[in-house]
C-alpha cells in the first residue's frame, strides 16, 4: 500500500464507481460501497481551494449527490430535487483523503425526504450536512 492507499481505497474496498456524465463528471470521480450506502472520493489537487485544503464547495457536491441518491432510493426510485442543504464543516479535508459519507434517511413523508450524514476521513469528522429533498411526482401519477 501506498502513502495515499487506505482499506476504504475503492480499489480494494467493494466500492463501485458512480456513473454520471454530467457535474459529477468534472469533480469526481466518486464510488458508492453497495453494501452500507457509503459514499467517498479522494481528495485531489482539483479539489482545492485557495489555502490548499477541499474546497467547502467540493464537500457540499458531495454531500448533495450522495443524500440525493439515497433520498431517490428511499422514496422508492422517485426523482427528487434538494430544496434544502446545510452544511457544518468541522475539520479540513486534506488533500490525498478518503473522504466518506453514510447518508441516513431520518423520514420520509409522502412529498419530503429529510437526510443526514457526516463526512468523515478515517475517524476524523471533518463535516455534517442535512437536508430535505423533495420526492417529485410524474405527470398522470
Amino acid at each position: 500500500m501506498t502513502a495515499n492507499t487506505t482499506a476504504d481505497d475503492a480499489g480494494t474496498g467493494g466500492w463501485d464507481l458512480v456513473e454520471d456524465a454530467g457535474f459529477i463528471a468534472h469533480v469526481g470521480p466518486l464510488h458508492l460501497r453497495p453494501e452500507n450506502g457509503a459514499y467517498a472520493f479522494r481528495a485531489a489537487q482539483k479539489h482545492a481551494n485557495l489555502i490548499g485544503v477541499v474546497h467547502g464547495g467540493m464537500l457540499m457536491s458531495f454531500a448533495d449527490r450522495a443524500l440525493g441518491e439515497t433520498a431517490m432510493r428511499a422514496a422508492d426510485g422517485a426523482n427528487c430535487v434538494t430544496i434544502q442543504l446545510e452544511m457544518k464543516f468541522i475539520d479540513v479535508g486534506r488533500l490525498g483523503d478518503w473522504l466518506e459519507i453514510r447518508p441516513q434517511v431520518v423520514k420520509r413523508t409522502g412529498s419530503l425526504v429529510f437526510m443526514r450524514g457526516d463526512v468523515r476521513h478515517g475517524t476524523r469528522h471533518v463535516a455534517s450536512a442535512d437536508g430535505v429533498w423533495k420526492i417529485l411526482r410524474r405527470k398522470g401519477g
